[in-house]
């Protein structure tokens, strides 16, 4: 089968177009979360959906729909803890990924344990992705990018020195609130083509990889929106030649392009 070929099936352009989406959305948060160091939250957001799909299972209704709020109440709690509590983000995301791992392990145990559906959200099949799915993605990855577009100043500035941005005015209480909610929404959105277990990465590695070589902080946005698209489209054109998983073979494809930069640049220190 040629690419031309295998590009003619609906199915393969529902996903070569609800991942290009996904990549934009992951690439946009994922530079901002990799800088403030808030890395893992994709992480620990991603437990949380574990636990909402399996409570969606439970109770017979879609599971994005039942993601999508728990997953938004989970990052605001892991907000609400660092602000609270004297407690680093890191351990804050700790706690909420432990209870949302553990509520999702409860429920499939009660459910009879883990089945086909379960298991298509926890490792993500894109290749399975329906045309409502991909048009809740447009709808979102608009509402997302715009949103961002519209505070992008306020949050770059609270990016890089939130004590400064604070001092200027701005309300970076209400950003981190924002920026960690929509990072939700997009941890739900992804969730179907990378998996529950895997989307951390497609947070990650685009933006890592993108910041090896950028120059600046406009090019690494535009480097890892090519990385990542890159790796949607040929992930998904390779896994289907090959056989292989599409969600990871994507992140593989991913990883491979952070090695090489990686090792280009301790070569050209050297």
């Amino acid at each position: 089968m040629t690419f031309l070929e295998i590009l003619n099936y609906g199915f393969i352009q529902r996903a070569i177009i609800a991942g290009v989406l996904i990549a934009v959305l992951c690439s946009t948060l994922g530079l901002f979360l990799v800088l403030r160091r808030l890395s893992l939250i994709g992480d620990g957001l991603a437990h949380v959906t574990f636990g909402s799909v399996a409570i969606g299972m439970l109770l017979k209704v879609y599971p994005p729909y039942m993601a999508i709020p728990f997953t938004l109440l989970g990052g605001y709690g892991i907000l609400k803890i660092i602000e609270k509590t004297r407690i680093y983000g890191d351990s804050a995301i700790g706690i909420i990924s432990s209870a949302g791992i553990a509520i999702g392990i409860l429920i499939t145990s009660i459910t009879g344990g883990f089945n086909v559906d379960l298991f298509s959200y926890l490792f993500g099949n894109i290749l399975t992705i329906k045309t409502e799915e991909v048009l809740i993605s447009i709808f979102l990855t608009i509402f997302v990018i715009g949103s961002i577009l519209i505070f992008y100043n306020q949050i770059v500035s609270t990016t890089f020195d939130e004590d400064l941005a604070k001092v200027s005015g701005i309300k970076t209480k209400r950003i981190n609130t924002f920026l960690i909610l929509v990072t939700a929404i997009t941890v739900v959105i992804a969730m179907r083509m990378v998996g529950i277990l895997l989307v951390s990465s497609f947070l990650i590695l685009p933006n890592v990889s993108a910041l090896q070589i950028a120059k600046n902080f406009k090019s690494a946005f535009f480097l890892s929106y090519i990385i990542s698209i890159s790796s949607v489209i040929f992930g998904i054109i390779i896994s289907i030649m090959l056989n292989l998983p599409t969600g990871a073979t994507i992140v593989l494809f991913n990883l491979i392009i952070f090695t090489i930069l990686l090792i280009r640049k301790t070569i050209l220190k050297n």
